[in-house]
């Protein structure tokens, strides 16, 4: 049977939109915007950010290591203001030497990477959340087997970090059917999304729910009504699966959003350590 722990870090699975959309004042991207900055003012402010992007895969999990990461404009067809964007936020080798190490300490292998810098997973949403850039950031990445279970086992690690006050977010989208983004709205179409939304919901966020079988349904998602539907792929619904592995319980916080017309979905697990949202 595995051990179901919990974590002493802090865990924020986010919708981040629509590659630079909400950076430009996209309309489709205002419940979102809200809901971020909101939320950033809620929290006590972190001391370093660990962030899983849905937009890097490795065949196993990699690290960013360099002092001061670049920008990825990974997106095209955007106006110019999209590849000016800045977020010049001091990179943290030594947190990710211990990210590194919690990983190969559960037989997990992993890489420094020095080289790659951040991709619009990390600073699209800590722009809004964090505009003052001096809070610094690790990216790591999803393994290119997109295996639910593996990304699990990946958060579990994670419970061996120690690092005072950091901030584990999980940055990814819990509706992400490209094509549907561009059709017009649908009743049947909402209506199999918010089905999705709502499994989520109940398996993350239900105390009453034993830890085994949350741990079972996050592993099985693809079992779930439409989630194939709601994700083709899954990349972006991983980043959600290796904060539930770090919290390793149910999360104590969920707000809706509506992005580019989408219902969609943010969680927050408090870590043991800390106190839930403050007032």
């Amino acid at each position: 049977m595995t051990e179901i722990r919990t974590s002493t870090v802090d865990a924020l699975f986010l919708s981040h939109g629509g590659g630079p959309l909400p950076l430009l004042g996209d309309l489709a991207h205002r419940e979102m915007v809200e809901q971020l900055t909101d939320m950033a003012g809620r929290l006590a402010k972190p001391s370093a950010i660990l962030v899983i992007s849905a937009h890097w895969e490795a065949p196993v999990p990699r690290v960013t290591a360099h002092p001061s990461p670049s920008l990825i404009y990974d997106y095209s067809g955007f106006p110019s203001e999209a590849y000016q964007i800045d977020y010049a936020c001091p990179g943290e080798p030594a947190l990710a030497g211990q990210v590194v190490q919690a990983l190969e300490q559960a037989g997990i292998p992993a890489q420094m990477d020095d080289q790659r810098g951040f991709d619009h997973g990390l600073f699209v949403p800590l722009k809004l959340m964090y505009p003052d850039a001096d809070i610094p950031c690790v990216q790591l990445s999803l393994k290119s087997s997109l295996d639910a279970a593996e990304h699990i086992a990946i958060g579990r690690a994670l419970q061996a970090l120690d690092y005072a006050n950091l901030l584990v977010i999980g940055s990814g989208f819990s509706f992400h059917n490209m094509p549907e983004f561009f059709r017009a709205g649908s009743s049947e179409a909402d209506a199999r999304n918010q089905a999705f939304q709502d499994w989520l919901y109940q398996t993350c966020t239900d105390p009453q729910l034993p830890e085994a079988e949350r741990a079972d349904r996050m592993a099985h998602w693809e079992q779930a009504q439409n989630a194939r539907f709601c994700h083709p792929r899954e990349e972006h619904l991983l980043p959600l699966h290796v904060c539930y592995g770090l919290a390793g319980k149910a999360s104590d916080t969920y707000l809706s959003a509506h992005i580019l017309g989408k219902a969609s979905g943010l969680f927050y697990w408090p870590s043991n350590r800390t106190t839930d949202l403050r007032g």
